[in-house]
Protein backbone atom coordinates (compact mmCIF):
# COMPACT_ATOMS: atom_id res chain seq x y z
CA UNK A 1 0.00 0.00 0.00
CA UNK A 2 2.75 2.33 0.48
CA UNK A 3 4.58 1.23 -2.84
CA UNK A 4 0.99 2.42 -4.15
CA UNK A 5 1.10 5.52 -2.37
CA UNK A 6 4.39 6.31 -3.38
CA UNK A 7 4.11 5.65 -6.77
CA UNK A 8 1.04 7.82 -6.82
CA UNK A 9 2.69 10.78 -5.33
CA UNK A 10 5.51 10.75 -7.86
CA UNK A 11 3.52 10.11 -10.93
CA UNK A 12 1.29 13.41 -10.01
CA UNK A 13 4.45 15.60 -8.99
CA UNK A 14 5.10 14.25 -12.93
CA UNK A 15 2.33 15.65 -14.35
CA UNK A 16 2.41 19.12 -12.34
CA UNK A 17 5.82 19.58 -14.09
CA UNK A 18 5.03 18.54 -17.43
CA UNK A 19 2.13 20.71 -17.14
CA UNK A 20 4.14 23.63 -15.54
CA UNK A 21 7.34 23.37 -18.15
CA UNK A 22 7.04 25.76 -20.94
CA UNK A 23 7.49 24.35 -24.38
CA UNK A 24 10.26 26.22 -26.71
CA UNK A 25 8.78 28.62 -28.55
CA UNK A 26 9.99 30.47 -31.79
CA UNK A 27 8.60 34.20 -31.69
CA UNK A 28 8.51 34.65 -35.32
CA UNK A 29 4.78 36.74 -35.33
CA UNK A 30 5.75 39.87 -33.90
CA UNK A 31 3.85 42.99 -33.72
CA UNK A 32 5.88 46.42 -34.49
CA UNK A 33 5.53 49.45 -32.10
CA UNK A 34 7.70 51.87 -34.10
CA UNK A 35 10.79 52.83 -34.19
CA UNK A 36 11.94 49.31 -33.98
CA UNK A 37 10.29 47.81 -31.19
CA UNK A 38 8.67 44.53 -31.54
CA UNK A 39 7.22 42.85 -29.45
CA UNK A 40 4.61 39.86 -28.74
CA UNK A 41 2.24 38.51 -25.89
CA UNK A 42 4.28 35.70 -25.20
CA UNK A 43 6.71 37.38 -23.48
CA UNK A 44 9.87 38.20 -26.52
CA UNK A 45 10.98 41.86 -27.23
CA UNK A 46 13.29 43.43 -29.51
CA UNK A 47 13.84 46.92 -29.28
CA UNK A 48 16.60 48.99 -31.62
CA UNK A 49 15.92 46.87 -34.82
CA UNK A 50 17.48 48.56 -38.17
CA UNK A 51 17.73 46.53 -41.39
CA UNK A 52 18.08 49.74 -43.52
CA UNK A 53 19.39 52.88 -41.88
CA UNK A 54 23.32 53.40 -42.41
CA UNK A 55 24.78 55.19 -39.01
CA UNK A 56 26.65 58.19 -39.83
CA UNK A 57 30.14 57.41 -41.32
CA UNK A 58 28.76 54.04 -43.19
CA UNK A 59 28.47 54.56 -46.99
CA UNK A 60 27.06 51.51 -47.38
CA UNK A 61 26.93 47.95 -45.13
CA UNK A 62 30.10 46.55 -45.21
CA UNK A 63 29.05 42.61 -44.04
CA UNK A 64 26.11 41.11 -43.19
CA UNK A 65 26.14 38.19 -40.89
CA UNK A 66 24.11 36.15 -38.39
CA UNK A 67 25.29 34.60 -35.13
CA UNK A 68 23.29 32.43 -32.59
CA UNK A 69 23.46 33.31 -29.45
CA UNK A 70 22.50 31.21 -26.61
CA UNK A 71 21.88 31.62 -22.96
CA UNK A 72 21.53 29.37 -19.84
CA UNK A 73 22.67 28.14 -16.60
CA UNK A 74 24.53 25.24 -18.04
CA UNK A 75 27.21 27.64 -19.85
CA UNK A 76 27.77 28.83 -16.38
CA UNK A 77 28.90 25.83 -15.22
CA UNK A 78 32.63 26.32 -16.37
CA UNK A 79 32.63 30.21 -14.53
CA UNK A 80 33.17 29.03 -10.83
CA UNK A 81 30.89 31.47 -9.06
CA UNK A 82 28.75 32.38 -11.89
CA UNK A 83 25.25 31.47 -12.29
CA UNK A 84 24.27 32.42 -15.43
CA UNK A 85 26.09 32.94 -18.96
CA UNK A 86 25.95 33.25 -22.49
CA UNK A 87 27.70 30.44 -24.70
CA UNK A 88 30.01 33.12 -25.95
CA UNK A 89 31.57 35.89 -24.10
CA UNK A 90 33.45 37.40 -27.19
CA UNK A 91 32.20 38.68 -30.39
CA UNK A 92 34.25 41.22 -33.90
CA UNK A 93 32.73 42.11 -36.41
CA UNK A 94 34.26 45.11 -39.15
CA UNK A 95 32.71 48.57 -38.58
CA UNK A 96 29.58 49.03 -41.02
CA UNK A 97 28.41 45.10 -40.08
CA UNK A 98 24.72 44.68 -40.46
CA UNK A 99 24.29 41.95 -38.26
CA UNK A 100 21.46 39.65 -37.30
CA UNK A 101 21.39 37.95 -33.83
CA UNK A 102 19.18 34.74 -33.47
CA UNK A 103 19.14 34.53 -29.26
CA UNK A 104 18.31 31.01 -27.73
CA UNK A 105 17.14 31.19 -24.35
CA UNK A 106 16.97 27.74 -22.89
CA UNK A 107 16.32 28.46 -19.09
CA UNK A 108 12.57 28.14 -17.91
CA UNK A 109 13.38 32.29 -16.88
CA UNK A 110 13.89 35.32 -18.48
CA UNK A 111 17.13 36.08 -20.08
CA UNK A 112 18.19 39.14 -22.61
CA UNK A 113 20.71 39.92 -25.01
CA UNK A 114 21.38 43.93 -24.51
CA UNK A 115 23.73 45.96 -26.32
CA UNK A 116 24.93 49.24 -24.81
CA UNK A 117 26.85 52.33 -26.09
CA UNK A 118 25.12 52.67 -29.41
CA UNK A 119 24.37 56.25 -31.22
CA UNK A 120 21.31 57.48 -29.41
CA UNK A 121 19.88 59.34 -32.92
CA UNK A 122 19.36 55.70 -34.43
CA UNK A 123 18.94 53.44 -31.56
CA UNK A 124 16.98 54.82 -29.29
CA UNK A 125 18.33 54.93 -25.36
CA UNK A 126 21.64 53.85 -26.95
CA UNK A 127 20.53 50.08 -27.14
CA UNK A 128 19.89 46.67 -29.01
CA UNK A 129 17.68 44.58 -27.04
CA UNK A 130 16.40 41.05 -27.33
CA UNK A 131 14.28 39.04 -24.64
CA UNK A 132 12.79 35.63 -23.99
CA UNK A 133 10.51 34.60 -21.04
CA UNK A 134 11.00 30.95 -20.69
CA UNK A 135 12.70 28.61 -23.48
CA UNK A 136 12.53 30.08 -26.47
CA UNK A 137 14.21 32.45 -29.65
CA UNK A 138 14.06 35.39 -31.51
CA UNK A 139 15.78 37.07 -34.19
CA UNK A 140 17.12 41.10 -33.90
CA UNK A 141 18.89 42.84 -36.83
CA UNK A 142 21.31 45.73 -36.69
CA UNK A 143 23.33 48.06 -38.17
CA UNK A 144 26.90 48.70 -36.51
CA UNK A 145 28.41 51.82 -36.30
CA UNK A 146 31.97 52.93 -38.05
CA UNK A 147 34.94 53.27 -35.89
CA UNK A 148 36.82 50.99 -33.71
CA UNK A 149 35.04 50.53 -30.06
CA UNK A 150 34.23 47.90 -27.81
CA UNK A 151 30.62 47.03 -26.58
CA UNK A 152 29.10 45.61 -23.32
CA UNK A 153 26.66 42.98 -23.83
CA UNK A 154 24.54 41.47 -20.91
CA UNK A 155 21.59 40.18 -19.99
CA UNK A 156 19.99 43.28 -17.45
CA UNK A 157 17.82 41.17 -15.50
CA UNK A 158 18.44 41.80 -11.72
CA UNK A 159 21.37 39.63 -10.39
CA UNK A 160 21.93 38.20 -14.22
CA UNK A 161 24.67 40.32 -15.62
CA UNK A 162 26.40 40.20 -11.66
CA UNK A 163 26.16 35.88 -12.22
CA UNK A 164 27.95 35.82 -15.36
CA UNK A 165 25.87 36.61 -18.33
CA UNK A 166 27.80 39.64 -19.61
CA UNK A 167 30.47 39.48 -23.05
CA UNK A 168 32.35 42.22 -25.01
CA UNK A 169 31.81 43.16 -29.22
CA UNK A 170 34.54 44.70 -30.98
CA UNK A 171 33.58 46.51 -33.76
CA UNK A 172 36.82 46.85 -35.47
CA UNK A 173 39.71 46.43 -33.63
CA UNK A 174 37.56 47.80 -30.63
CA UNK A 175 38.54 50.05 -28.19
CA UNK A 176 39.69 48.36 -25.01
CA UNK A 177 38.79 44.95 -23.50
CA UNK A 178 35.88 45.39 -20.65
CA UNK A 179 36.92 44.39 -16.81
CA UNK A 180 35.08 41.06 -15.38
CA UNK A 181 34.25 39.22 -18.72
CA UNK A 182 33.85 35.54 -17.98
CA UNK A 183 36.78 33.43 -19.04
CA UNK A 184 38.20 37.03 -21.22
CA UNK A 185 39.03 39.49 -18.92
CA UNK A 186 40.34 39.61 -15.09
CA UNK A 187 37.38 40.93 -12.78
CA UNK A 188 37.73 43.90 -10.64
CA UNK A 189 36.84 42.27 -7.58
CA UNK A 190 37.80 38.83 -7.56
CA UNK A 191 36.03 35.96 -5.77
CA UNK A 192 37.34 35.45 -2.13
CA UNK A 193 35.91 32.62 -0.55
CA UNK A 194 38.98 32.92 2.40
CA UNK A 195 36.39 34.07 5.46
CA UNK A 196 38.12 37.09 5.90
CA UNK A 197 36.39 40.60 5.65
CA UNK A 198 36.83 42.43 2.54
CA UNK A 199 40.03 45.01 2.75
CA UNK A 200 40.37 47.57 -0.68
CA UNK A 201 43.79 48.69 -0.98
CA UNK A 202 45.03 51.96 1.34
CA UNK A 203 44.82 54.72 -0.89
CA UNK A 204 48.61 56.55 -0.53
CA UNK A 205 48.20 60.37 -0.31
CA UNK A 206 50.31 62.19 -3.39
CA UNK A 207 52.62 64.43 -1.36
CA UNK A 208 54.81 67.18 -3.26
CA UNK A 209 58.49 67.89 -2.06
CA UNK A 210 59.58 71.23 -2.31
CA UNK A 211 61.61 70.51 -5.21
CA UNK A 212 58.82 70.13 -7.01
CA UNK A 213 56.91 72.66 -5.94
CA UNK A 214 59.74 75.40 -6.47
CA UNK A 215 59.91 73.86 -9.66
CA UNK A 216 56.22 74.76 -10.49
CA UNK A 217 57.16 78.17 -9.32
CA UNK A 218 59.69 78.86 -11.25
CA UNK A 219 57.82 77.69 -14.33
CA UNK A 220 54.79 79.74 -12.89
CA UNK A 221 57.08 82.97 -13.19
CA UNK A 222 58.17 81.66 -16.44
CA UNK A 223 54.88 81.98 -18.28
CA UNK A 224 54.26 85.09 -16.35
CA UNK A 225 57.23 86.81 -17.76
CA UNK A 226 56.43 85.43 -21.19
CA UNK A 227 55.60 88.42 -23.88
CA UNK A 228 51.79 88.61 -24.75
CA UNK A 229 50.36 87.00 -27.32
CA UNK A 230 51.07 89.35 -30.53
CA UNK A 231 47.86 89.77 -32.99
CA UNK A 232 49.72 87.97 -35.48
CA UNK A 233 49.79 84.90 -33.57
CA UNK A 234 46.16 84.93 -33.34
CA UNK A 235 45.35 85.30 -37.14
CA UNK A 236 47.50 82.61 -37.53
CA UNK A 237 46.00 80.61 -35.25
CA UNK A 238 42.19 81.62 -36.99
CA UNK A 239 44.09 81.08 -40.46
CA UNK A 240 45.04 76.89 -39.53
CA UNK A 241 41.67 76.36 -37.73
CA UNK A 242 39.66 77.71 -40.80
CA UNK A 243 42.08 75.68 -43.19
CA UNK A 244 41.23 72.28 -40.83
CA UNK A 245 37.62 73.17 -41.10
CA UNK A 246 37.88 72.73 -44.89
CA UNK A 247 40.01 69.79 -45.29
CA UNK A 248 38.11 68.43 -42.38
CA UNK A 249 34.58 69.06 -44.74
CA UNK A 250 34.32 66.33 -46.80
CA UNK A 251 34.87 63.85 -43.82
CA UNK A 252 32.27 65.64 -41.46
CA UNK A 253 29.85 65.75 -44.34
CA UNK A 254 30.33 61.79 -44.81
CA UNK A 255 30.06 61.08 -40.92
CA UNK A 256 26.82 63.15 -40.50
CA UNK A 257 25.29 62.37 -43.96
CA UNK A 258 21.56 62.04 -43.51
CA UNK A 259 21.29 62.99 -40.07
CA UNK A 260 18.67 65.93 -38.89
CA UNK A 261 19.80 68.87 -37.14
CA UNK A 262 19.42 67.52 -33.49
CA UNK A 263 20.72 64.26 -34.52
CA UNK A 264 24.17 66.05 -35.82
CA UNK A 265 24.42 67.65 -32.28
CA UNK A 266 23.11 64.68 -30.03
CA UNK A 267 25.95 62.50 -32.20
CA UNK A 268 28.59 65.47 -31.66
CA UNK A 269 27.54 65.32 -27.90
CA UNK A 270 28.35 61.69 -27.84
CA UNK A 271 31.75 61.96 -29.79
CA UNK A 272 33.04 65.01 -27.04
CA UNK A 273 31.80 62.81 -23.82
CA UNK A 274 33.65 59.78 -25.23
CA UNK A 275 36.71 62.08 -26.36
CA UNK A 276 36.72 63.66 -22.36
CA UNK A 277 36.55 60.23 -21.20
CA UNK A 278 39.73 58.90 -23.08
CA UNK A 279 41.29 62.30 -21.77
CA UNK A 280 40.33 61.87 -18.44
CA UNK A 281 41.38 58.31 -18.75
CA UNK A 282 44.77 59.12 -19.98
CA UNK A 283 45.42 61.43 -17.17
CA UNK A 284 44.36 58.73 -14.31
CA UNK A 285 46.76 56.39 -15.59
CA UNK A 286 49.91 58.69 -15.71
CA UNK A 287 48.85 59.44 -12.30
CA UNK A 288 49.04 56.50 -11.36
CA UNK A 289 52.40 55.52 -13.20
CA UNK A 290 53.53 58.52 -11.35
CA UNK A 291 52.47 57.41 -7.88
CA UNK A 292 54.01 54.05 -8.62
CA UNK A 293 57.59 54.97 -9.59
CA UNK A 294 57.83 58.35 -8.22
CA UNK A 295 58.83 58.18 -4.69
CA UNK A 296 59.07 61.46 -2.73
CA UNK A 297 59.82 61.60 0.54
CA UNK A 298 59.79 64.66 3.00
CA UNK A 299 62.61 66.56 4.12
CA UNK A 300 63.87 65.93 7.95
CA UNK A 301 63.25 68.61 10.18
Amino acid sequence: MDKIAILAVLLSTLCFSTAYAKEFQNHTQMMSHGDGHLMDMDGAMVMGQNEDTLPGGCDKIAAKKEITVRAGHKYAEKFPGAMFAFDQQEFQFEPCTKLTVHFINEDEIRHQWMMHGLPKYLYPKGMFHLEVSGPGEVSGTLILPPGDKTYLVHCDIAQHMEKGMKAQLKVGKGSEDLPSIPGVTASIYPDDYSGKPYKPDAVQPVIQAPAASAAVADAAGKAAAAPAVEEGALSGTLIIGLAAGLLLAPALQNRFQGMTGGEILASGLESLTHALGWLVSQIGRLIKRFSANKTISLPDK
